[in-house]
């Protein structure tokens, strides 16, 4: 590898596939998690143009994007939502939920396309993000 290449990000490199697949994912994301957590629906109650949702997911994305990046921001946006979230009566073991609900998803919609570094890689951020959240 050249000094002008970089290695790429596995996350990074994976999302890519799954807009490539499915496009947006957030109505599968919230769907499975609300079968699996059906008390979690009624946080979104207010919520009905599912703008909320998606913004939700899509901070959670570009959060994993930082952290398994430069990490700038993503610890310091745990934290400030981790505090967020505890004001409306949410509790931190929410957060590994919410992320084992889209890991989930993910995996589904690429189905047999799912590879074993895909596994590996988002196990891997599962681990620091709930080390994160626990530290916070």
């Amino acid at each position: 590898m050249s000094a002008v290449e970089t290695e790429s990000n596995p996350i990074e490199d994976c999302l890519e596939r799954i807009a490539a697949v499915h496009g947006d994912p957030t109505d599968l994301v919230y769907e499975r998690l609300f079968t699996k957590h059906p008390e979690m629906r009624e946080l979104f109650l207010l919520d009905r143009d599912n703008s909320v949702k998606g913004n939700m997911l899509a901070q959670v994305i570009e959060c994993f994007l930082d952290f398994t990046g430069e990490k700038h921001y993503a610890t310091s946006l745990i934290a400030t939502e981790k505090i967020n979230h505890d004001q409306i009566g949410v509790p931190p073991e929410t957060f590994e939920t919410f992320f084992v609900t889209i890991i989930d998803t993910f995996r589904d919609i690429l189905g047999d396309s799912w590879t074993e570094r895909d596994e590996t890689e988002w196990n891997r951020l599962l681990v620091g993000l709930n080390e994160a959240v626990a530290q916070q």
